[in-house]
């Protein structure tokens, strides 16, 4: 009898949400998988098992999706009629950055064709995997593997973008309810991607019998996530700068920073993702919060949180919608969940996260020796 809950397998988990969500699912139990080209930056993996690998590469994707039991792994060989589903899969997989990466335009082909990509060779192999498995008669008990009571289920991490431009015009009044998706009209590729994979996995679900559920995520931020070199998201950018600026320094917010956003603490985000791939609900749902500040007013809460005056000094740069927030009423309907902790909170928790790696960056520790003996933070270049 296995010691696991389930089996589950996370793609994309060297990334920010990807990584935390390994963590939950092995608190809960799981045998887990992790997936991605590179290992998490910030923590080890607490995956079972992590493999290095490219999930454009439709070979490695057929052989990534198959357990092979708590004593096998990716590389070993076994009998193939021992060979089983996952129970879950989370798909996070993708290529991530803030406004300053998803909004230039520079980027848009990659972007969508290496998502799509993903995304198709997820599905197709799945489908041809679970088609193996209805088609033959197996063993099960030669390799102590009970058969599965219901196909492998599949959560896919779809995002806000998607939502059409002309519902987000108003900064203090934005609606992005579930049901206001269409006509369609997203503001980048990023949005038209994340849509079409929307509709792929529901297709799928459709045609093929593959249970999936979809997320629409609003601005997730925390501790060990991305803060600097040019993918990171406005709280982390934000965090760093005040971290870096001294008192009545200026920081630069692009844009006039009355465009507004909401932003969800990550710890936030993995309960809701959980608790809709336990359910019965397939979406799209958002999972957002419905604490909506501008930008202006996201550096001033930075600032309290670090005890500091700042000022502003407002430059062009790539912006997005003009106003974008969370409307929950779908998911507390169908979950019963909503978010509990504040932009504060959250915030505070981010900013004393990135301090802690700024203060690493410039005093190395040679074990639990300070090298340097100094005890000083650097100021001067609060825009870095």
């Amino acid at each position: 009898m296995s010691e696991y809950k389930k089996t589950a397998l996370v793609l994309g988990a060297g990334g920010f949400i990807g990584s935390h969500m390994v963590k939950r699912l092995r608190k809960e139990g799981y045998w887990v998988r992790g997936v991605d080209l590179k290992y998490p930056e910030f923590s080890d993996t607490e995956a079972n098992e992590f493999v290095q690998g490219d999930l454009r590469d439709v070979d490695f994707v057929r052989r990534v999706i198959q357990y092979k039991g708590e004593q096998g792994n990716f590389y070993n060989s076994v009998p193939y009629r021992c060979i089983l589903p996952f129970d879950e899969i989370y798909q996070f997989a993708a290529d991530m950055g803030g406004a300053g990466f998803v909004f230039t335009g520079e980027n848009d082909a990659d972007i969508m064709q290496n998502s799509v990509t993903i995304n198709l060779n997820v599905l197709e192999q799945q489908r041809l995997l679970n088609e193996t498995f209805d088609g033959e008669k197996k063993d099960w008990t030669e390799c102590n593997r009970p058969k599965l009571d219901q196909p492998t289920r599949i959560f896919y991490s779809s995002s806000a973008c998607m939502y059409p431009e002309y519902n987000q015009l108003d900064p203090d009044n934005p609606n992005c309810r579930e049901d206001s998706a269409y006509p369609a009209a997203p503001d980048s590729e990023y949005g038209w991607e994340k849509l079409f994979s929307e509709r792929l996995y529901l297709a799928y679900n459709r045609n093929h019998g593959i249970p999936v559920r979809v997320a629409r995520y609003h601005n997730i931020f925390g501790p060990q996530g991305t803060w600097h070199g040019g993918r990171e998201k406005a709280p982390a950018a934000i965090c760093r700068k005040v971290a870096y600026a001294a008192e009545n320094d200026t920081i630069e917010v692009w844009g006039d920073g009355t465009q507004t956003r909401s932003f969800l603490l990550v710890d936030e985000c993995v309960e809701a993702t959980y608790r809709l791939m336990q359910s019965d609900f397939m979406g799209p749902v958002n999972i957002g919060s419905e604490e909506m500040v501008s930008i202006n007013q996201l550096v001033d809460i930075a600032a309290k949180v670090a005890n500091k005056t700042i000022e502003k000094n407002h430059i062009d740069g790539p912006l997005g919608v003009r106003g974008r927030n969370s409307d929950n009423t779908l998911i507390r309907e169908k979950l019963g969940w909503d978010y509990s902790i504040t932009l504060e909170e959250g915030i505070r928790k981010t900013y004393n996260w990135i301090m802690g790696e700024i203060i690493k960056d410039q005093f190395p520790v040679d074990g639990d020796k300070d090298v340097t003996g100094k005890k000083y933070l650097a100021y001067g270049n609060c825009n870095k």
